[in-house]
């Protein structure tokens, strides 16, 4: 049984089972690349300078500190009552589904902003970077007018998501 999973028995109980299981935890290093993206040959270790040098971070900023967390939490935990409300009350309210539908893009903004930043960052792709985080406000943009013309001209978020999950009426 266990040489099917590549392991050896071992007739000495207590022996080393840890060099019997590298085996199952040894896989090729594989790197990923962004194939259409140009990017800065980095030291290795990413390491500017020497080892001993002492690292320069950067400039503290409120709005990229602890206002931007505490604005990502209130976000987060507000969406969860505004999502909810109106399908408990059954009562649509057009300021409560603007904000709920503003948090949802607010949302959406956060996490792709987080994501642009971990896997397409300046040091590595320079103004690539740039070029990532204007494409994503532009297109930010573009959905904040979609979200306006369904808040203005239609039933609005919550009444979209209504009509998407219930049954449409058969007509006789």
């Amino acid at each position: 049984m266990l040489a099917r999973v590549g392991l050896r028995s071992s007739r000495i109980v207590g022996s080393n089972i840890a060099a019997s299981t590298a085996a199952l935890h040894t896989s090729a290093s594989r790197k990923v690349d962004i194939p259409f993206l140009k990017h800065y040959p980095q030291p290795p270790g990413y390491i500017v300078g020497t080892v001993n040098d002492a690292y320069v971070g950067p400039k503290p900023s409120h709005s990229h500190g602890s206002l931007h967390w505490s604005a990502e939490k209130v976000i987060a935990i507000g969406m969860v009552p505004l999502a909810t409300i109106p399908f408990v009350t059954g009562s649509f309210a057009p300021v409560l589904d603007a904000t709920f539908a503003t948090f949802i893009l607010a949302h959406s903004w956060i996490g792709f902003q987080s994501c642009i930043i971990d896997y397409i960052p300046t040091r590595v792709y320079g103004k690539q970077h740039d070029y990532a985080m204007w494409l994503l406000t532009f297109g930010t943009g573009i959905a904040a007018y979609g979200i306006y013309q369904i808040e203005s001209n239609d039933v609005g978020i919550t009444g979209l998501l209504k009509k998407l999950w219930t049954k449409p009426e058969e007509k006789k």
